[in-house]
């Protein structure tokens, strides 16, 4: 759920806020006949207009990105132009504005929020004939890139982007407030039961702290120990197709078997038993002290409470590295863990790419740029730091974690690998309004403590979001 570069390391990638999120689900109609009617803002050939999720200042550092690709282009130019934004709801409204108006880029970062969202429009350009024409050049990508991020990237057989990062949705926990009540580093599979005894005793502590906190979204949220329980939003199934991608570039890997063409969410499933179990634990928890009554947002002030170490765990991505150490917390002062097992230990996860418009008049070029991207060095200049995971597992080193720590980084990538069941959050192309309903209900649900009314609620939500698409 970090695509793009940011400034601000507290930005989280993953999260579509209801704050504008509205306004672009009311703008989107439109938007598949403004693209098909081939108007551009890259009407002039020697441009590529990039659109990512960042401030300008930080966008024009990404020049050192297309470099490369200019001198290999006599007289192309690239421009990148950053949209900054609380989050990625503020950037998908921009985008899909800029869209309806005729003023389209030629690339844009999207994620696994939006990436179903683009591709259902038709306002995305599936990338399959180019992948199938350059895939000697690929090899050592996909080779290098686990195949469940690639497959986050299809829908309804095609595939949309490269992945370049992603987050899955890890526990981080403060070593200082483990040291004070007495507990060590949790083993790797440990349980809902190992996490709550934790939580207790750093209550018992007293002081300023609380044990455990969340912020209201999908990502990361309560929605993680939905997954650990079994549960899910809406009910998963895979959209055919892909084989050839499979063949291709994965014929004798085991983490590609039963890898089809995306990811195909269908009916809604929030009131069922997993899931309102899943929301009643995260009440009883406020009940009891362990948890915080948690923000609606992207993060940044739960990750602020966390580098001032008013948070005994949190759930986070890789993207935290980067984001705690440059608010100050020094390597050591907190580490990572898988996430606790409940009914199984399934994770979440989001990830980030760059997608090609449909209404480009430089689609061949534009794929030149977006297939430079995802080198190691290009990686490196898009998201220094640390402030997200690298698709590249060869760029997952213990050298590139000395600065920031945490000390157990493996386990950002190797959730990927030890999970085979860990997927992505469910994104389909209604997504934005779906985020606006979650957020909406399960703040209903934590203010009157009662999950299984406001679940029902989400349900109906859900069902007509659906039908109205």
């Amino acid at each position: 759920m970090s695509s793009g570069i940011f400034k601000e390391p507290f930005s989280r990638r993953g999260v579509l806020r209801a704050g504008v999120a509205s306004a672009a689900a009311a703008g989107v109609g439109g938007l598949a006949s403004a693209c098909s009617s081939g108007s551009s803002s890259s009407s002039a050939s020697n441009v590529l207009n990039v659109l990512v999720f960042t401030d300008q200042a930080s966008a024009d550092k990404l020049s050192k990105v297309a470099a490369p690709f200019e001198k290999a282009h006599p007289g192309m130019k690239v421009k990148f132009t950053g949209i900054s934004g609380t989050d990625w709801n503020d950037f998908f409204s921009k985008l899909l504005t800029q869209i309806a108006a005729g003023n389209a880029p030629d690339i844009a970062s999207v994620a696994t929020e939006g990436l179903q969202l683009f591709a259902a429009k038709g306002l995305a350009e599936p990338l399959d004939d180019y992948v199938k024409r350059d895939a000697s050049q690929l090899k050592s990508y996909f080779a290098d890139v686990h195949p469940a991020l690639i497959e986050a990237m299809m829908y309804q057989g095609h595939l949309y982007e490269l992945p370049t990062d992603f987050n899955a949705g890890n526990m981080f926990y403060s070593t200082s407030l483990f040291d004070k009540a007495g507990v060590g580093r949790p083993a790797d599979d440990w349980t809902k039961d190992d996490f709550y005894d934790i939580a207790t005793k750093i209550a018992r502590k007293g002081g300023s702290a609380v044990p455990y906190n969340w912020v209201v979204r999908l990502w990361g949220s309560w929605t993680s120990w939905m997954y650990a329980n079994g549960g899910n939003l809406l009910t998963e199934g895979k959209w055919d197709g892909g084989d050839w991608l499979w063949n291709t570039f994965y014929p004798n890997d085991p983490a590609a078997a039963g890898r089809k063409g995306g990811w195909r969410w269908g009916d809604p499933t929030a009131n069922s038993a997993p899931v309102v179990e899943s929301l009643d634990y995260m009440i009883q928890l406020q009940k009891e002290g362990l948890s915080a009554k948690p923000d609606v947002g992207g993060g940044a002030t739960l990750q602020g409470l966390f580098a001032s170490n008013k948070i005994g765990m949190s759930v986070g991505g890789g993207f935290w590295a980067g984001g705690l150490h440059n608010a100050g917390m020094k390597t050591g002062s907190f580490d990572v863990q898988y996430f606790p097992k409940w009914r199984s230990q399934r994770h979440l996860f989001g990830a980030g790419g760059y997608g090609i418009l449909k209404s480009s008049k430089n689609k061949d070029l534009a794929w030149e740029f977006v297939k430079s991207l995802v080198s190691a060095k290009n990686l490196d200049v898009l998201m220094p730091g640390n402030t997200t995971t690298f698709p590249r597992k060869s760029m997952m080193t213990a050298e590139r974690y000395s600065t920031t720590g945490p000390k157990n980084w493996h386990v950002f990538y190797d959730t990927l690998t030890k999970f085979p069941e860990t997927a992505p959050i469910p994104a389909p192309p209604y997504y934005q309004a779906m985020a606006i309903a979650l957020n909406k209900r399960t703040t209903e649900a934590m203010s009157s403590g009662k999950a299984k009314a406001a679940l029902d609620g989400l349900q109906s939500d859900l069902e007509t979001a659906m039908k109205t698409g």
